[in-house]
């Protein structure tokens, strides 16, 4: 069973695993939108933040500057209110954190956790300690607290089957970004090639215009003959 909360702002999901053994499965079953909070240094429950879809969509991304880039930035996109609405509740369900004045929270893109299996049930490492974030002297607020309390609700989930469905759904959204990003793309250079007839165009006509200038003064067909009289 999984813990659902609802924090300030609806845009995100909040879910933390019931015990270390099924925070196993939610290390198995992690969406690249998910962040991941705990106590530092501390036992404490696993609690995710999850993101909107594509959040952390690397897809493309071939240059690693990059990729670690969109990764920050996805990051730096969580509001502070937020952040702190996790961080209290990860202290709050930490035995030893809740105990504590103060105490140290990090968190980090499911992305960069590593599970070794020399690690016991539950634990985790990092790839990169670029991304492990560390919000310092985290105080209990009780009332952020006690809201995000009444919010809990219990559920069965299956992860591997919404996990398959999360993936299904994004390559739907890949391909018509891919096509819509096609589409764009054919009708701009559909769009530069109509300018550059009308240029074209413009260009002769103005050229016939300036070509006569002078040469006609009534248009009469005798005058015309005179002319080509003066060519020969």
């Amino acid at each position: 069973m999984v813990f659902f909360f609802e924090c300030s702002d609806p845009q995100y999901t909040v879910y933390m695993g019931k015990d270390k053994f099924e925070n196993e499965e939610l290390l198995k079953y992690g969406w690249p939108e998910d962040i991941w909070f705990h106590v530092d240094k501390l036992s404490s429950a696993h609690v995710y933040l999850r993101l909107p879809p594509g959040t952390m969509d690397l897809s493309g991304i071939k240059d690693k500057g990059e990729a670690k880039q969109k990764l920050l930035d996805a990051m730096a996109s969580v509001p502070p209110p937020i952040l702190n609405e996790m961080a209290q509740l990860t202290k709050a369900n930490s035995i030893d954190g809740c105990k504590l004045g103060e105490c140290d929270v990090v968190y980090t893109p499911y992305l960069n956790l590593k599970k070794e299996e020399r690690m016991d049930t539950g634990q985790v490492g990092f790839k990169d300690e670029q991304f492990r974030i560390l919000m310092r002297n985290v105080e209990k607020d009780k009332e952020i607290v006690k809201v995000l309390e009444k919010t809990r609700r219990e559920a069965k989930v299956d992860f591997r089957a919404e996990k398959e469905q999360r993936d299904d759904e994004e390559k739907i959204r890949k391909r018509k970004s891919i096509a819509e990003h096609k589409l764009s793309e054919k009708a701009e250079k559909a769009q530069h090639e109509e300018e550059k007839e009308l240029k074209s165009y413009a260009a002769l006509s103005h050229l016939e215009k300036t070509t006569n200038v002078g040469v006609s003064k009534t248009g009469s067909v005798e005058e015309a003959r005179e002319i080509e009289e003066d060519f020969m």
